[in-house]
């Protein structure tokens, strides 16, 4: 096997995530309801209890934590947490959606050579962050040596190339 430049060990995409829950069943819902995972099969060999979900290319694995009451509970929202991001079609219907399930929520906004990204961060059921954004505003721009590219194809067509250059500038 032949090796790739920058991808030494020839990987393709990410598959999923995986997370200790307190209960499963509350996970599930929070996954489906709110952010509208499906339910898949997963392996009936496995001695463990758990549930594999699936939506947006990516799979999210939940696992009963052996010992629940012992699990640390967040209560700050810390954009700075470790956590799972989701681009979306409009920040407004989701901070609208969030506001009528009454979901505790913290808004952000970054700015960078005029572009700006708004950015909803909130918690599952046991204090896991999501942020939902509409990064594919920003173009992804590497440190060097490397074309410049963006979280969205249909964004990267709409960069201008005087964008391109500013932010090569900075």
């Amino acid at each position: 096997m032949k090796e790739i430049a920058g991808n030494p060990l020839h990987l393709k995409s990410l598959n999923h995530i995986s997370l200790v829950c307190r209960s499963v069943e509350e996970s599930i819902d929070f996954y489906t309801n709110v952010l509208g995972f499906v339910p898949i099969r997963r392996p009936g060999s496995f001695d463990f209890d758990g549930a594999w979900l699936f939506n947006y290319a990516i799979g999210i694995h939940l696992l009963q934590s052996e010992n629940p009451n012992n699990m640390p509970k967040k209560s700050e929202i810390n954009p700075k947490d470790n956590h799972i991001s989701f681009q979306c079609e409009s920040m407004g219907a989701v901070e609208k959606k969030l506001k009528e399930m009454e979901i505790v929520y913290k808004r952000q906004r970054v700015e960078e050579g005029g572009i700006y990204v708004d950015q909803l961060f909130f918690h599952d059921p046991d204090g896991f962050m999501i942020e939902i954004c509409n990064c594919d505003n920003l173009p992804v721009i590497p440190i060097a040596g490397e074309m410049v590219r963006s979280c969205s194809r249909l964004n990267l067509e709409i960069i201008s190339q005087k964008q391109i250059q500013t932010f090569v500038q900075m």
